[in-house]
């Protein structure tokens, strides 16, 4: 876990250093931080993501790389959907929404596409791999 913990850390402080802009596996992919309170614990926490634009929301994905449960932020949403997020050197007070079937599907197959990675987690896991709009308040 500390392991995982340092990587966002990395991330999270290229991001901020270069004005949303991080570099290696995820050179030129839209990024984004996504602020959460813990559901349980009320800690303040960060987790930096890939995004896709939906109007002027933004979708991300519970996908943990493909392991059989949803990431810890996922339920930290669901419990506090008011939050903020950092995109490229803005910082936008969001609301989050899981997105039902019928919303999450296409969101879903175009991220698939754009990045075969998303389809590769998809296929180590049984579950289906909720989908998030945060939504500008």
């Amino acid at each position: 876990m500390a392991e995982i913990a340092d990587w966002n850390t990395r991330i999270i402080n290229e991001f901020r250093a270069n004005g949303g802009r991080v570099g290696g596996q995820f050179d030129g992919a839209p990024m984004v931080l996504v602020h959460h309170v813990g559901a349980k614990s009320a800690t303040q926490r960060v987790n930096p993501m890939m995004y896709q634009k939906v109007g002027d929301a933004y979708a991300v994905f519970a996908s943990a790389a493909g392991a059989d449960k949803n990431p810890d932020w996922y339920h930290n949403l669901l419990a506090h959907p008011d939050t903020e997020i950092e995109v490229g050197t803005d910082t936008v007070a969001v609301r989050a929404r899981d997105l039902p079937a019928e919303e999450r599907d296409p969101i879903w197959e175009r991220q698939k596409r754009d990045y075969p990675g998303f389809a590769g987690y998809e296929a180590k896991t049984s579950r289906v791999i909720p989908v998030v709009l945060l939504e500008p308040r």
